[in-house]
């Protein structure tokens, strides 16, 4: 802007705000965007990227679901050992052919009458005890459907005796990733 002062009046010449059209060689003189060589460079390193990554992701997913059953295995397994513990206490009335463990898994989740004895008391009060809030689900074949052993059937039986439940395993034929078979657990 170009600002003249004669005789006390600023006078400003307007030609100094003419705009000539820009190309874009003037403004960005490097920026002409990317080559399809450089873009199919760039998807094909991305894909090789996600071609190793995946078998890391599909492994990971394994390992969650095997840390599942273990738990989901070991909170059954609790249960049991706690019926069994009551039954041998005789806190618990239990038919003599079950050897003290549970009929079957819901009774663990709909309780069992346990016997509580106050101190200098001779009668005992009974109040419902419960072992599991909800059979947990067996991740590997996503069914709230367990193998069962009775305390009757050979260790290694896939065929349950319908007596008790000493024992429970996932029906997953497959192997972990440590080398054993699921049904091992």
């Amino acid at each position: 802007i170009l600002i003249f002062i004669e005789t006390g009046i600023i006078k400003i010449n307007f030609n100094s705000f003419k705009r000539e059209p820009a190309s874009m060689s003037k403004l960005f003189p490097r920026a002409k965007g990317f080559t399809l060589t450089e873009m199919l460079v760039t998807l094909t390193i991305l894909a090789i990227l996600a071609a190793a990554v995946m078998p890391l992701a599909k492994t990971a997913i394994r390992r969650e679901r095997e840390i599942e059953l273990r738990r989901n295995l070991r909170i059954i397994r609790e249960a049991i050992d706690a019926y069994k513990k009551l039954a041998d206490e005789k806190k618990i009335d239990v038919e003599e052919d079950t050897e003290g463990y549970p009929p079957d898994l819901e009774t663990l989740v709909e309780g069992v009458e346990l016997k509580v004895q106050e101190e200098g008391e001779e009668d005992s009060d009974t109040k419902i005890m419960k072992f599991l809030r909800r059979i947990p689900i067996d991740p590997m074949i996503k069914s709230h459907e367990w193998g069962l052993r009775s305390y009757q059937d050979e260790p290694d039986s896939d065929v349950w005796g319908g007596e008790n439940i000493y024992d429970i395993y996932t029906r997953n034929p497959g192997t972990a990733l440590d080398g054993t078979k699921y049904r091992e657990w």
